[in-house]
């Protein structure tokens, strides 16, 4: 693709790096075949290549974006999946990270819209906040149908992803290997996940720790930026990046290890966020399950063979292109592993896709709930809490990490969430 981007615009990285995606884009449309936006709709305008005709237009001409420019931009869900099918090697992340930049940069939207993007990191990467936000949620959880009717739809998705209380997990400190120890690992603590799910966490620990490893909460960590960087606001990720690496400066581990798939996308991008002082934490972020496979599970116990269906997270298989590991730990550990139909397509988690497009993923996520149903699993195994957050509505199965089954089947408590599931197995 040609572009006209003058010296001055070039003289800015993000723009230099821009061109070079650009220029390696041939408009030979094999993205829109895996584009969830694109198959809903439809309109080239919501696939990765006509996006990228938008993006062009956009940050060649400058000022002021057009409302069809933002709206095509804002329907993308930084799935990936396009880069996982490019033959060019484009990379779309590069351009859709500074689309979004520079519409937040540059365009006015309504106060509704900026309120709410405003509250979504202020509320979700603050560990008090966020408390007290689903607490206030649950009581009033059962008003969801009416801000249905009243067309405030964002407000009825987050009521929709709130979940039961649970208890809190451990806190930062050092929580040494139970066996030999073979060394250190950091355990990213994230920011939504503790509220969401704390089991995994726990379940985390103790599978680490089994397989060797003194495993770090660091004091002082905080979100990994990822949320900001969906919203486009890139200096305040870069902000959060920077208090982690700080927070790690004293560990010296052998892995930065994390239970969230698109946490893991963006400490592998530390590198392009921070340049060198962010490249040490990408050289080793390591996705828990990608982290397992390299260093081998503990021994096993016996456990009940379930069948499992395997939901790869966008941010893993496409993100980070870890493809095979999760379902071959799965299959090691002795569940029976079934993959789900049409695994490439986003489950319309997607970051806060889901609360910023409610009506897009919702239609992902019962198009990705079909799918499961198909496999005819018992139990449904997501490596990122957005897609367990999104998935579990919308299917009879439970939902659980696969770290929680992995945990299980080394010798750790069954998820609490399987005690029917395993019942009903037994009586069969």
């Amino acid at each position: 693709m040609r572009t006209h981007f003058s010296p001055e615009q070039l003289a800015d990285p993000d723009y230099a790096r821009s061109q070079q995606a650009l220029r390696k884009c041939v408009h030979c449309g094999f993205c829109t075949a895996t584009c969830p936006t694109y198959v809903l709709t439809g309109d080239e305008r919501d696939s990765p290549r006509g996006r990228i005709e938008l993006i062009r237009t956009m940050l060649e001409k400058g000022g002021r974006p057009t409302k069809e420019m933002v709206t095509h931009v804002d329907r993308c869900l930084s799935c990936l999946a396009c880069t996982t099918t490019c033959p060019s090697g484009v990379d779309y992340a590069q351009l859709i990270g500074h689309a979004r930049a520079y519409i937040e940069d540059h365009h006015r939207r309504p106060p509704w819209e900026r309120l709410l993007r405003w509250l979504i990191p202020a509320v979700m990467t603050n560990p008090h906040r966020l408390k007290a936000a689903l607490a206030l949620g649950r009581s009033v959880q059962h008003l969801e149908p009416w801000f249905h009717r009243l067309r405030l739809g964002p407000i009825a998705a987050l009521l929709r992803l709130v979940p039961s209380p649970m208890k809190p997990p451990r806190g930062p400190g050092t929580y040494p290997a139970v066996e030999a120890r073979r060394g250190r690992v950091i355990l990213l603590q994230g920011c939504v996940e503790p509220a969401m799910a704390p089991q995994v966490r726990e379940a985390a620990v103790r599978l680490l720790a089994r397989a060797g490893y003194d495993v770090v909460l660091a004091a002082g960590e905080g979100c990994c930026g990822a949320l900001s960087e969906h919203l486009g606001r890139t200096e305040e990720a870069r902000g959060m990046a920077r208090k982690n690496v700080l927070a790690w400066g004293h560990v010296a581990p052998d892995a930065i290890v994390t239970t969230a798939a698109g946490c893991g996308t963006t400490l592998k991008a530390y590198g392009h966020l921070l340049g060198e002082a962010g490249a040490p934490v990408a050289a080793k972020a390591r996705d828990i399950l990608e982290f397992l496979a390299e260093v081998g599970l503990p021994p096993l116990a016996d456990r009940p063979r379930l069948s499992v269906a395997y939901h790869a997270p966008c941010s893993l298989q496409h993100g980070q292109k870890v493809t095979t590991a999760p379902a071959r730990l799965l299959a090691e550990a002795g569940f029976d592993v079934r993959a789900v139909p049409e695994g490439h397509l986003c489950c319309g988690s997607a970051g806060v896709y889901n609360i910023l497009q409610p009506e897009f993923a919702n239609q992902l996520r019962d198009r990705k709930a079909a799918n499961i149903v198909r496999t005819g699993a018992l139990v449904v195994a997501a490596g990122n809490v957005g897609c367990i957050a999104q998935i579990a509505p919308a299917v009879q199965a439970p939902v659980v990490h696969p770290v929680e089954l992995l945990d299980w089947a080394t010798g750790g408590p069954r998820p609490a969430s399987l005690d029917q599931v395993v019942a009903g197995a037994a009586r069969t």
